[in-house]
């Protein structure tokens, strides 16, 4: 209840603000609203529990507060809104206005139209963001491995460098997609390229921080200890989670058309379940959960390959959104069982689960 209170009571709050604003109906789809982005952003709790782990105190906690407002009102209300604005030349009064008219997303010229007609570039922007990230993961040597009869040869593949080989199959799929579209196809490309330099840079500019300050821990203590990210590091550890979240928002703010278009309901319902998933992360950093159940980052990863795929796919093919949220639970309960059942066979073997290693 420590971490989960806060997310339990603000939860709560924005059901009875959606009863005030529209009656039980209302209510009911800020509940839903809830677990929908809940469900959907599993993964993202576990690959930013990583990251946060690595952080210092004040970062954790700037990551809690302003984090939270930034993907609350950021991505939830505003990011829409300007989406809307950017595609219509209106100016975002008239663009909130325009959402607040609650008009049939069917009806071109509506809110939800105007956001449906601008998903390809976003799924693009979004979807190589997060392949790019997943293609970070499985490409890079592991001393543990899940699937190993795919991570190990990917592994080999990624001998030719982790972030050639991810940039050479990032660009490749974009391609492919592009072709496939035939509609659109300039933006795309255009909006994929974008994700991708997104998170090149940004990924480059953590790595060169914490490789910095390892080397400063090693260099004053003659031993590299584990890694707090502070200063300039933890802020872009922190831009990094910012960014990362805003991805993964993708497919639930989009799919959260397909329950209301009232930008209202949507920030009550999908903010509450924002706040859910970083009390996850922050539980799962707390409890070691990831030292422990040591595929869940794996899950994870491949949960994400998943939505990355499915994001791009979107494009040309209508996905539900049920879909989305089914695969990616769906592997990180798989990762999770599996770590249940080595952590088993270690114990019964007189072995510590934390300290064992395999190929």
């Amino acid at each position: 209840m420590k971490i989960f209170g806060w997310s339990l009571a603000i939860s709560v709050a924005a059901i009875a603000v959606g009863w005030i604003y529209g009656g039980w109906q209302v209510a009911l789809l800020v509940a839903l609203l809830v677990v929908f982005e809940t469900s959907l952003s599993a993964d993202n709790a576990i690959v930013n529990a990583r990251i946060v782990e690595k952080l210092s105190p004040g970062f954790q906690k700037l990551f809690l507060t302003v984090g939270v407002l930034i993907a609350v009102v950021g991505m939830r209300l505003l990011f829409p809104i300007l989406i809307v604005g950017v595609t219509t030349g209106l100016n975002p009064v008239e663009a909130f206005n325009l959402a607040m008219e609650k008009g049939d997303p069917s009806t071109p010229g509506s809110y939800g139209y105007i956001l449906h007609e601008a998903h390809p570039q976003i799924a693009a922007f979004g979807g190589m963001f997060l392949l790019l990230l997943f293609l970070h993961f499985i490409f890079a040597r592991r001393d543990i491995t899940w699937l190993s009869w795919i991570e190990k040869p990917l592994a080999k593949v990624g001998e030719i460098g982790v972030e050639v080989a991810s940039v050479i199959v990032g660009l490749v799929a974009l391609l492919v997609i592009s072709l496939i579209a035939h509609e659109h196809t300039e933006t795309i490309l255009v909006s994929g390229i974008v994700g991708s330099l997104v998170f090149l840079v940004i990924n480059s500019i953590g790595n060169f921080f914490e490789n910095k300050l390892e080397e400063d821990e090693a260099h004053h203590s003659g031993i590299a200890g584990a890694t707090v990210l502070t200063g300039k590091a933890g802020f872009v550890a922190f831009l990094y989670l910012e960014v990362l979240d805003a991805s993964f928002s993708f497919d639930g703010t989009i799919g959260a058309f397909s329950i209301t278009t009232d930008p209202i309901v949507i920030m009550l319902g999908l903010g509450a379940g924002a706040l859910f998933v970083r009390s996850l992360t922050i539980y799962l950093v707390n409890k070691g959960t990831l030292n422990k159940f040591v595929y869940l980052d794996h899950g994870a990863h491949w949960a994400i390959g998943a939505l990355a795929v499915l994001l791009i796919t979107s494009i040309t093919i209508e996905v539900p959104e049920a879909v989305t949220g089914l695969i990616g639970v769906g592997l990180i309960l798989a990762s999770g069982i599996q770590s249940h059942i080595r952590n088993k066979r270690i114990i019964a073997a007189g072995g510590h689960v934390e300290a064992f290693d395999e190929d």
